[in-house]
């Protein structure tokens, strides 16, 4: 009953302003006049929904992308739709093993700098799974990997002063306050897939303003979420969401166009997470508001992971 109250409220709070129509209120005709030319991005989870969108979007206006993912084929045919001045290069990759991602990093950055990247990958795991690496599949992919590639971007010369990292985030977020054990979830006992992606897209938003703290000469971050979009992930992990709403679901590239929209213009980093090229609020219940140290806290915990993984044994 408890449960069935909290989706009310919440669906009741959302469901305008995270539907097309509220895309359609906010951004009107979505058009970018943006020039990506020369520039190198990295967009993972490439090969469908949102992050398809984008990577043909960059690529559409003269970026090169390195398109992020584990389907072969799907990547093949991601770069076989490019259109515009630019390419997209296919880097399979398994985003949920920590060691494929520091090797990827490594490659990546010997090729130069990275202008943008885009955190785009996420899963909603309903069961219990632990990675080769014996860690859960959502901690791994959608949290840990990010930190895992920035890091060793950063350490290898391609993450610079003037590159842009973009993390996609969800509006599932504003039902959660920050809970380190919820967070990693540990065991089958206490995993929950919602509770979990909600954590770690909340914990992209405390991420994201670590990164920013992290003094002059970094690159700069920002942290967003594309309201409802009718994904292969919602239509396999959300079905019953998706009856509901389907009608005013968002499609791909309304849901990627505040990704290039951030990456063209470069806001002011700060508080708040990025809607229909608007900065919202971060907490729109007050239930969800934390101590000032959650930043570190989220921090410390992921990079106590990473080293853990590298440690030998």
């Amino acid at each position: 009953m408890k449960k069935a109250l909290g989706a009310m409220l919440f669906y009741g709070r959302f469901a305008l302003p995270f539907s097309r129509i509220g895309f359609r209120r906010r951004v009107g005709a979505p058009g970018l006049d943006a020039d990506f030319s020369g520039q190198r991005w990295i967009v993972s989870g490439a090969t469908g929904g949102i992050g398809r969108a984008i990577a043909l979007g960059a690529a559409l206006r003269g970026a090169t992308v390195l398109a992020l993912g584990r389907d072969v084929k799907k990547l093949d045919a991601l770069a076989a739709d490019a259109a515009g001045p630019g390419k997209i290069q296919p880097v399979p990759v398994d985003l949920s093993l920590m060691r494929e991602v520091a090797r990827v990093a490594r490659e990546i950055s010997a090729g130069g700098k990275v202008d943008v990247l885009m955190h785009n990958v996420g899963v909603m795991c309903h069961d219990f799974r632990r990675t080769g690496e014996g860690l859960e599949q959502g901690f791994a992919t959608n949290l840990l990997g990010h930190w895992v590639l920035d890091a060793g971007l950063r350490a290898g010369g391609a993450l610079v002063a003037g590159s842009a990292i973009i993390s996609m985030s969800s509006g599932g977020m504003y039902g959660a306050a920050l809970d380190l054990d919820a967070l990693k979830a540990g065991d089958a006992a206490h995993h929950d897939g919602f509770t979990a992606y909600a954590q770690h897209k909340r914990a992209q938003v405390a991420l994201t303003h670590h990164w920013n703290a992290m003094g002059a000469g970094q690159p700069r971050a920002w942290v967003m979420h594309p309201g409802w979009v009718d994904t292969d992930g919602v239509r396999s992990s959300l079905p019953g969401f998706r009856k509901l709403f389907r009608t005013v679901l968002r499609g791909a590239d309304e849901g990627a166009d505040t990704a290039l929209w951030l990456a063209a213009t470069r806001p002011p980093t700060g508080e708040g997470i990025w809607l229909d090229r608007h900065r919202d609020t971060e907490h729109a219940f007050g239930f969800t508001r934390g101590g000032a140290d959650d930043r570190a806290l989220v921090a410390a915990l992921v990079e106590q992971a990473a080293v853990a993984l590298a440690e030998p044994g």
